[in-house]
């Protein structure tokens, strides 16, 4: 299992993948949004999303679960 979370102060811009969905290791999760610049978070691991703790809209802080991945 991996969690996957935030490595800064951002908006959630976009959700990119659902609850229960198969990813790859490299796959685009959610795009954050930071002083007007985009910021992919990408799956470390392949497998499927499990938990998918964020909403678009949502601001998350340094350190803030994003997903996990089984």
């Amino acid at each position: 299992m991996a969690e996957v979370r935030a490595e800064m102060v951002a908006n959630v811009w976009q959700v990119t993948v659902a609850e229960g969905a198969e990813v790859a290791e490299g796959d685009t999760l959610v795009i954050l949004e930071s002083m007007k610049m985009e910021i992919p978070v990408l799956a470390e691991d392949g497998g499927t999303v499990a938990t998918l703790a964020v909403t678009e809209g949502q601001v998350v802080q340094a350190g803030d679960l994003l997903a996990v991945i089984e």
